[in-house]
């Protein structure tokens, strides 16, 4: 497992430390690169062809907004350079559709399913895996339906965590209200909906609500959470008065998801491994797409 760090910020060296310790505890060789963020493309393309590293993952973000010479933004660039046998935080283009289409296994080139899942992104699978811990999810329904009736607030809508969270919950059943800086949307599965509801209304609803707001400034208005609430925070910021939320008959307080996420990130290297990289059971991969061939 390879992790590229092409920038100072303190929160994601804070993650490749739990990385690099978690992998050594578990057996796995990883290895941090550092490289400054004009070298980055560059260094990516070599680990992708390099046989020896079966998985590979970027500390976002990079460029930030800054725009790619290929169109769009240099991160969202690089999240669709990794390979897709070796992106370990399923951020590629092939993952994100399947995803965003609820697409749970790897298509042939003739589109036929195989056997092999698709990667889910690291951290709003550890958010599924803690709330399924919590008993949120219904395991007496179908598969895509254990969320039925549950209604999620996520104050997120990055690439990386809150639109790919909301999309997973709404795949799973749940209707899920989707809020940024200047808008609020209701997600059902395979559609984003236009609402008049805000926040503090979509809180008020919520079984669950999850805030990964970037800023010391943001928090959370404690009287919008009802009782039995879980709230998870995502942000390297406390983004809620943890003490008065505390008061609330109830609630559910995950504080922190990091830990959770390295491991959801070792989940992934071996399912990495066990769709490509067994030996003698090598699976070629068309470079443009990220399809497999039969």
């Amino acid at each position: 497992l390879v992790g590229f760090l092409a920038h100072g910020d303190a929160g994601a060296r804070k993650y490749a430390e739990w990385t690099a310790k978690a992998c050594r505890r578990d057996g796995i060789d990883f290895e941090l690169r550092e490289c400054k963020a004009l070298e980055l493309e560059d260094k990516l393309n070599e680990a992708n062809k390099d046989k020896n590293v079966h998985g590979i993952m970027i500390y976002y973000p990079c460029f930030g907004a800054k725009p790619s010479f290929y169109g769009g933004n240099m991160d969202d660039y690089l999240r669709d350079s990794v390979a897709v046998e070796k992106d370990v935080e399923g951020l590629c283009h092939t993952y994100r559709t399947s995803l965003y289409h609820d697409v749970r296994f790897l298509k042939t080139l003739s589109g036929s399913v195989t056997s092999k899942k698709c990667l889910l992104p690291c951290t709003p699978l550890a958010i599924v895996k803690a709330l399924e811990h919590l008993k949120l999810y219904d395991s007496s329904l179908p598969v895509g339906e254990r969320l039925r009736g549950k209604t999620v607030t996520v104050i997120n809508r990055s690439e990386i965590v809150g639109r790919p969270l909301s999309a997973m919950i709404a795949n799973d059943g749940a209707d899920v209200y989707s809020v940024d800086i200047s808008s609020i949307y209701l997600l059902k599965r395979g559609k984003m909906i236009e609402t008049k509801k805000d926040v503090e209304t979509a809180c008020r609803g919520s079984q669950v609500i999850v805030t990964g707001v970037p800023t010391k400034s943001f928090k959370l208005n404690v009287d919008w959470v009802q009782p039995g609430t879980v709230v998870v925070n995502v942000s390297h910021f406390k983004n809620v008065d943890e003490k008065e939320l505390l008061k609330i008959p109830g609630v559910k307080y995950i504080p922190l998801i990091g830990k959770v996420t390295v491991a959801m990130l070792e989940r992934n290297l071996i399912r990495l491994v066990e769709n490509f990289h067994t030996p003698g059971k090598e699976t070629k991969v068309v470079e443009a797409g990220g399809r497999i061939i039969e």
